[in-house]
């Protein structure tokens, strides 16, 4: 397998990396850039919510992770700090602190992720796309084998 790309690359508006949209927590996930694109330094998504929600609040061990609105609302709780955030503004939620988000307006919501470094974030989105029926137990196995834990609950919000 390819570590890392060897000249540019352009995904289309609406498309993804490896030409799947992978479906996850009421929301879609294109694959913009992958781990191995980076030696495993950069991963890019781009999320569409489509209801309402989030998921669990939880931490990465070795991971930041950058938020940026691109269309909609967004509620985020890093720590103990809660943030409203709508297009044009960023998140950044450091390794090691708990973090979530949930999609509060009533329209679809856009976003890009970032995670740094990598990790198999690329992995987790697609093992977590095929346990849409998944148990919380299923879930927090899945995160831990891609080094996060849950650690409470999605955001709740009116």
């Amino acid at each position: 397998m390819e570590t890392k790309a060897t000249h540019g690359f352009k995904i289309d508006a609406g498309q993804d990396r490896f030409n799947e949209k992978l479906t996850f927590l009421g929301g879609t996930f294109e694959c913009k850039v992958a781990a191995m694109d980076s030696r495993e330094g950069l991963c890019v998504y781009e999320t569409t919510k489509m209801s309402k929600g989030g998921p669990p609040f939880h931490f990465h061990y070795t991971q930041d992770e950058w938020f940026y609105i691109l269309e909609g609302e967004f509620i985020f709780k890093v720590g103990d700090d809660i943030f409203n955030a709508k297009a044009g503004d960023s998140i950044f939620a450091p390794r090691q602190i708990p973090h979530t988000f949930a999609r509060v307006s009533d329209v679809n919501a856009r976003m890009l992720v970032i995670y740094n470094p990598a990790g198999t974030m690329d992995e987790f989105f697609q093992q977590a796309s095929q346990l849409p029926e998944g148990t919380l137990r299923d879930f927090e196995r899945l995160y831990r084998i891609h080094g996060m834990e849950i650690v409470g609950p999605p955001l709740k919000f009116e």
